[in-house]
């Protein structure tokens, strides 16, 4: 069975394109923290890069952004190939079955969940409210 989960932060704008028969295509890159710190105390991350197509690449063509947070399933892929110089090159990425649009992204240009990228014309307000206690008089726990 070939089968992963992941969860990370886009490294840079998504890339939409088209096959030569129509097919969308769309590739990114994801950065994906390990569960460890180094011995520096430092926590390293792993750069996995990220293809979806059709529908779905159209959709994260049109609201990914560099930063976002997303969850992706799918499938690991690796292929070789050979270089302009006649070099073997091997390629390993995930072909995304399912991504999730989680968190609003950051100030280099995330989505905030609104508008897609090419609509925005400047970043949502954020909403500020004081919070109040709670009066626990009536409250049956």
């Amino acid at each position: 069975m070939n089968k992963c989960i992941l969860v990370g932060n886009l490294t840079r704008d998504p890339e939409l394109t088209q096959t030569t028969s129509g097919v969308s295509m769309c590739r990114f890159s994801i950065a994906v923290n390990r569960n460890y710190a180094n011995a520096n105390g430092e926590r390293e991350a792993d750069f996995i890069n990220i293809i979806t197509w059709r529908g779905l690449a159209d959709n994260c063509g049109k609201y990914l952004s560099k930063g976002r947070k997303v969850a992706i399933c799918g499938s690991i892929q690796t292929r070789s190939y050979d270089d302009k110089e006649g070099n073997k090159r091997y390629s390993t990425e995930v072909v995304a079955d399912d991504v999730e649009f989680i968190g609003g992204g950051n100030s280099e240009g995330g989505n905030y969940g609104g508008a897609p990228r090419e609509e925005r014309t400047s970043a949502p307000k954020k909403l500020t409210s004081e919070l109040k206690p709670v009066e626990d008089d009536g409250l049956p726990f």
